[in-house]
């Protein structure tokens, strides 16, 4: 199939498989990539990736790969000339690599005395042009699920009887959804499940908080109440207007309180 762009040179598309969200702290565990040439023929590039770090529970849950399905697997910097190689000279596509994959890569390259440089070349990311082009409002669901147009939106009543006849269409359209409500909670709440809070300031790694945010990001919580307990009170102070379930986290573990993370049974 001929690709349905001009394109000069190669594009390559990545995805990248990570031991967690932080882009500076964390590593690539697995790369896939697939490079077009301007006359159609494809190349492609998949490697596991030794972090170097343990890789969490959730993580591993998430991928599927192992700490030990890496262990003999080659470092970045190992494999860093196959891929920079592979690389070279190439435009950029994926999903969301702007705001991650990229920058992930760049820092890969960095520790490995290398230069990734994206600056100066040509970035297509589907999932921008998915949040472009299609509405995610309640009117285009109304229209999309109910297959009628939403009058008085932006009107409470009006919008919370489209809000009823969404769902209601939304479970008959999609047979595989839960019909038990804890269920169906605990698919609404996604990726939320990785976060210890709403706002998303601390994340699970094998079942310990970790800041999300701040100087201490990527550490856990329980070691920062341990040996920094003066930035728990920069969090709690007034001016700051956290959460307050980030408030409360933090409250708890200054007296040695820590979140646990529930088991789903």
């Amino acid at each position: 199939m001929n690709f349905p762009i001009e394109i000069k040179r190669p594009v390559i598309f990545f995805d990248l498989e990570t031991t967690g969200l932080d882009q500076k702290y964390d590593r690539i565990i697995e790369i896939g990539a697939v490079k077009i040439y301007p006359d159609g023929k494809r190349e492609v590039l998949t490697m596991k990736i030794n972090p170097l770090m343990r890789i969490s529970a959730e993580i591993s849950a998430l991928t599927g790969i192992s700490n030990e399905e890496v262990e003999k697997a080659p470092t970045f910097a190992q494999a860093a000339p196959e891929i920079a190689s592979f690389f070279e000279g190439c435009d950029l596509g994926g999903y969301n690599i702007a705001r991650f994959d990229v920058k992930v890569m760049t820092e890969e390259f960095k520790r490995a005395g290398m230069n990734f440089d994206a600056d100066n070349r040509a970035v297509i990311d589907s999932q921008v042009i998915f949040h472009q082009k299609e509405k995610r409002d309640l009117s285009a669901a109304y229209k999309f699920y109910c297959h009628r147009e939403l009058s008085g939106a932006h009107s409470a009543q009006a919008d919370v009887n489209a809000t009823v006849d969404i769902f209601i269409a939304q479970m008959e359209r999609y047979t595989d959804l839960p019909r038990n409500l804890n269920e169906l909670h605990r698919f609404c709440r996604g990726n939320q499940d990785r976060f210890v809070d709403s706002e998303g300031k601390f994340f699970w790694r094998d079942g310990e908080a970790v800041f999300n945010f701040g100087k201490f990001k990527s550490q856990t919580l329980r070691s920062v109440a341990q040996k920094n307990p003066e930035y728990l009170h920069w969090v709690l102070s007034p001016e700051r207007q956290f959460s307050q379930d980030v408030i409360d986290i933090c409250y708890r573990a200054m007296k040695g309180e820590f979140p646990a993370k529930k088991v789903e049974s």
